[in-house]
């Protein structure tokens, strides 16, 4: 691959000198916020790639692989999701033969996007593959807007030249899995407890619900849970006696929300979203969508390769199954 924009090119559409591209690439403290994102803006425009990252993608050495990934701290159960994603990818890179290393959110919270760039440069890195990312990560965003790195973000439906998205289809699965648990029991009033505002995943499952409420006319009280049992418990204990059915965007909330129904010595039917090892463990069996948290890294993985070998982003849906957590299942 040849980088065919030059540093001149990018001179001339900013209107700088070439001298001020290098600078700002370099991270010169000595330059203004407007000229710096001026040129800025013309590296994201004409797409233009250092030439440390070209000289990378354009050899056999595709470089290193830097996994960004979100561990939620608040959260006391042991984030499972985060260390499949971490394992599917880990396990392929070594198959593929990749240099991958592991970024926290929490070690860029501080970054501006220049330093975000230095910082990924002096590590060799010349693919990404973001793991939940949300539409407040603003540095996440402008990462990917300004095309400088081969990018996979999974479950965010973004896509441009040189970024793929990879997710499951979360609005139809969470319509199915909703519609099940409400059918079976005849619910026509739902606790709905979504995820975290902004989230990607949130938006695309909330309008699921919202097309099986017109299907199937039935009434929908919203709540926002973020993704904490603690929160789904006490919305539950909250709202729940006014309603029929609480369905829940994730297990972790559909185990508070079912811990706080037998606790309130009450029948509700609940359903979860994910399929993680511990809603085995609940007692109750709950209806969930099981996602292959392995296998969508791994996917992640086989993506990025090919953009890194010139192939153009595009989104990449996957499979999933509606099931029921059987302890025994867990434990064979």
């Amino acid at each position: 691959m040849r980088n065919m924009i030059s540093i001149k090119d990018v001179a001339q559409h900013a209107h700088v000198a070439p001298s001020t591209v290098s600078k700002v690439l370099n991270h010169y403290p000595n330059i203004s916020e407007e000229t710096r994102n001026k040129v800025l803006r013309s590296i994201k425009e004409l797409h233009y790639i250092p030439n440390s990252i070209a000289a990378a993608l354009s050899s056999k050495q595709s470089g290193r692989v830097a996994l960004l990934i979100n561990i939620d701290s608040k959260v006391k159960a042991i984030d499972e999701i985060a260390m499949q994603y971490l394992s599917g990818a880990l396990n392929r890179g070594v198959t593929c033969k990749l240099d991958i290393i592991t970024i926290f959110f929490s070690m860029i919270a501080d970054l501006s996007t220049e330093e975000m760039i230095r910082y990924l440069q002096s590590q060799s890195i010349t693919g990404i593959i973001i793991y939940g990312m949300s539409r407040e990560d603003k540095l996440l965003h402008e990462l990917i807007d300004l095309q400088l790195f081969k990018i996979v973000a999974v479950d965010a439906p973004i896509v441009n030249k040189n970024t793929s998205a990879v997710y499951i289809d979360h609005e139809k699965a969470q319509y199915e899995v909703a519609k099940k648990t409400v059918e079976e029991d005849g619910c026509k009033r739902i606790l709905y407890i979504k995820g975290k505002e902004n989230g990607y995943v949130t938006a695309m499952r909330l309008k699921g619900m919202k097309k099986l409420v017109k299907d199937l006319q039935l009434s929908m009280l919203v709540k926002c849970g973020n993704f904490s049992e603690l929160q789904a418990r006490n919305i539950t204990f909250q709202y729940a006696g006014e309603r029929d059915a609480v369905i829940c965007a994730s297990d972790l909330m559909a185990i508070g929300a079912m811990n706080a129904l037998i606790e309130m010595d009450i029948f509700r039917p609940v359903c979860g979203f994910d399929g993680i090892t511990l809603m085995g463990y609940v007692g109750k069996q709950m209806n969930t969508v099981r996602q292959n948290f392995y296998a969508v890294s791994q996917n992640a993985v086989d993506e990025l390769q090919l953009l890194l070998k010139g192939r153009e982003g595009r989104k990449r849906i996957l499979g999933y199954e509606l099931v029921k957590m059987h302890y025994k299942d867990i434990i064979l």
